[in-house]
């Protein structure tokens, strides 16, 4: 695009700011200060005050952007104001001798200053006609994006009622199955009753097998629970070797155990129990805990592990299991039986007979008695899982009492421990051998 300027007035080393400055009618006096006085009024309105039009300031400097303004300077030969980046005299001089050559020298490029200004003229007009367009389609693509989101808003909110609706109605569904199949469980348990002479085996083991899947839901806490409490053992069975889990139920030991790097096993007589284990990817079979406890090889276990099994064992059941760990453990292996403790009241007088198939509380003495015959030592007891504060015997604050109570306040709350430890404690308790 040819320069603005088409006289060349750069060629005495003005800068290209230097080339637009003001020419401006000199006053009399000092040189410079007409030079000053002439870039001041070149700067200065940006929109001529007489026609409303746009003046060369615009483009002087910083130019303008608005194609407006450069199709106003090209639709006509506007002449850029003369000056000289020289100050005084000297400066005063370049000028006068530009306004004499700019003539001169504009005469002959007339014809290629005409072409030049067609052109850009034409490229202005087309910038403009397509920035329109552009502006234009901007426009429609918003108009048609608001249709569009305004349809997915609707369409979500149909669909979402939709679904709504139908779980809803499969919810229903799932309810009425449900009461379905239970009253369908309670005739099948009223009719095994009433025939229970003739009743296949296979039956009765069904609805057993049913009845303690039942009771492990309601009674026996999350999974995440009983995971925290069995973690109290690992640092006794990490390194000891492999470890048997006699009852492993749900499988919250061996996956704990397994996760920690401990090689584990389960046994457990519950079909359902085992089967959720393996599908789950940790080791257990079905069978009885004494045949397989029996089957292991003597000295070959580095533990022996089970959680609430032996308050469902008769007494002489209970010191079998025990010999029978001592033979399968190694020297220093591990022997952990854990089970409810009856050193709370409130435990073995009432929340321990919520499993109907409980036979027995086992005293901790007695079981450490147990160990100990059997060649466990040394033997120590762990006490777990304590009643939480707001269901223990409240204590007295004794601060907020005068001081002539406090006394008896404190004798009170003595007393209080006493039997809060008595009826409350420890919900269960773990018993630690060592087969030495």
């Amino acid at each position: 695009m040819k320069d603005d300027n088409p006289t060349g007035d750069v060629r005495d080393g003005a800068d290209p700011r230097g080339r637009h400055e003001a020419d401006l009618p000199l006053e009399e006096g000092d040189p410079q200060s007409r030079e000053d006085a002439s870039r001041e009024d070149v700067s200065g309105e940006e929109v001529s005050k007489d026609s409303g039009e746009p003046a060369i300031g615009l483009f002087v400097g910083e130019p303008t952007r608005d194609l407006s303004h450069w199709a106003w300077l090209w639709t006509a030969d506007r002449e850029f104001p003369l000056a000289s980046h020289r100050r005084g005299l000297i400066g005063w001089v370049v000028t006068l001798v530009k306004r004499f050559l700019r003539p001169i020298v504009k005469f002959p490029l007339n014809d290629l200053w005409d072409r030049q200004r067609t052109y850009n003229l034409i490229l202005l007009e087309t910038v403009t006609r397509q920035a329109t367009e552009f502006q234009s389609a901007i426009e429609a693509h918003a108009r048609l994006l608001e249709k569009l989101d305004h349809r997915t808003t609707v369409g979500l909110n149909d669909v979402m009622r939709h679904n709504d609706a139908l779980f809803a109605r499969v919810d229903q569904k799932l309810d009425r199955y449900r009461r379905e199949t239970k009253d369908l469980w309670h005739r099948l348990g009223a009719f095994i009753a009433t025939v229970d002479s003739d009743t296949p085996q296979a039956l009765v083991s069904t609805q057993e097998e049913q009845g303690y899947v039942e009771l492990e839901k309601r009674h026996r806490g999350s999974e995440e629970e009983i995971t925290e409490r069995i973690s109290t053992y690992l640092p006794y069975l990490k390194g000891k070797g492999e470890v048997l889990d006699l009852g492993c139920g749900r499988g919250e030991a061996l996956r704990l155990f397994a996760d920690h790097g401990i090689a584990v096993r389960g046994v457990d007589s519950s079909s359902e129990m085992v089967a959720r284990c393996l599908e789950n990817g940790m080791a257990a079979e079905q069978g009885d805990l004494f045949e397989v406890l029996a089957r292991a090889e003597e000295g070959s276990l580095g533990g022996v592990v089970s959680f609430h099994v032996v308050e469902h064992l008769a007494s002489d059941s209970l010191e079998r299991l025990v010999r029978l760990a001592w033979r399968a453990l190694r020297r220093g292996g591990v022997l952990i039986l854990e089970t409810p403790s009856p050193l709370s009241v409130v435990m073995s007088a009432r929340n321990f007979w919520v499993d109907p198939t409980h036979r027995r509380p086992v005293h901790p003495a007695s079981l450490e008695i147990t160990f100990r015959e059997a060649g466990f030592e040394p033997v120590h007891r762990i006490d777990l899982h304590p009643f939480p504060d707001d269901e223990r015997l409240p204590e007295i604050d004794i601060s907020r009492l005068p001081e002539d109570q406090r006394v008896l306040a404190d004798q009170v709350n003595r007393l209080r421990d006493i039997l809060d430890d008595l009826l409350f404690g420890n919900r269960d308790f773990g018993l630690v051998g060592i087969k030495s």
